[in-house]
């Protein structure tokens, strides 16, 4: 699956994005969220701010509790603000 990161995610992460193929017990966005800070310090230290993160799988807005068996991208990025 592919994985992408935006705003300070991304600049943490020091990556915009990477295909990865998570261990089977990975079956939701909150598990991989735990496998993908497992990975290194660098996913940990970008991915530690779970409460603020948002998630979009297959570019729809997501939960920790969405599945992500069938996915083909999961996107990690900070809130959104406009005006």
């Amino acid at each position: 699956m592919k994985v992408l990161y935006f705003a300070w995610v991304r600049e943490r992460l020091g990556r915009q994005e990477e295909e990865l193929t998570p261990p089977p017990e990975v079956r939701t966005v909150g598990d991989l969220l735990d496998w993908l800070r497992s990975l290194d310090e660098a996913h940990a230290r970008a991915l530690a701010e779970e409460n603020v993160l948002r998630v979009a799988v297959d570019q729809a807005h997501a939960d920790l509790d969405t599945p992500i068996h069938q996915a083909r991208e999961v996107a990690f990025f900070p809130p959104v603000t406009g005006g």
